[in-house]
């Protein structure tokens, strides 16, 4: 199985193609990342407000106890300063929740800058490929069956006339020489054939 075609132009081509998919690939997948970056430095403030959450509580939750050692009063201190204590708690998970979020956004647009792009590009990219690796196997495996020259010939006289331009016209035209069976004109024209799907013979 051939990668590549034998004919320089037609190589070069399917290189330039494969070089521009890997590259529109890899920027996709940096601009991913970049983004997902971008998006995480989002979730800066619910790490502040986690810690200022719980900084609260605990503070007020150590005042409380302090306060609970206070004679005669020391239960009813308690009280406000532990419902305010919740209150610091609630910040601390409201400021969690809102890191889960930005993380599941910053993951979801990752895979999305990734999977859309990369899909895109291999559907542009990859059938043709793989359709040329097909085609020149099969040119090949035809050329080089008995009788495979006669039908890559006929291919070559039914398809665009410009290719044949730079043949010698034989007497009576290339069609009847290929009846005739001119081996010559049949080579010539089965080397067409094979340099059309960018191979040598």
């Amino acid at each position: 199985m051939r990668l590549y075609a034998q004919t320089t132009a037609r190589r070069s081509r399917q290189i330039l193609a494969d070089l521009i998919a890997v590259a529109l690939i890899c920027a996709a997948v940096k601009l991913a990342l970049v983004a997902h970056d971008a998006i995480k430095r989002l979730a800066d403030p619910g790490r502040k407000a986690e810690s200022a959450g719980n900084s609260l509580s605990n503070g007020l939750v150590d005042a409380g106890d302090a306060a609970s050692k206070v004679p005669f009063v020391g239960g009813q201190l308690k009280k406000p300063l532990r419902s305010a204590a919740e209150a610091g708690t609630g910040l601390a998970d409201a400021g969690r929740s809102l890191q889960d979020t930005v993380n599941h956004v910053a993951t979801l647009s990752t895979l999305a800058l990734i999977v859309i792009p990369v899909v895109i590009v291999l559907l542009l990219w990859l059938p043709p490929r793989l359709r040329w690796i097909r085609r020149s196997a099969l040119t090949r495996r035809l050329a080089t069956n008995p009788g495979g020259a006669d039908i890559l010939a006929l291919r070559v006289l039914a398809g665009p006339q410009h290719k044949l331009a730079a043949l010698p016209t034989p007497p009576g035209g290339l069609a009847e020489a290929w009846r005739r069976g001119d081996e010559q004109v049949i080579t010539d024209l089965a080397e067409i054939g094979l340099r059309q799907a960018g191979l040598r013979a």
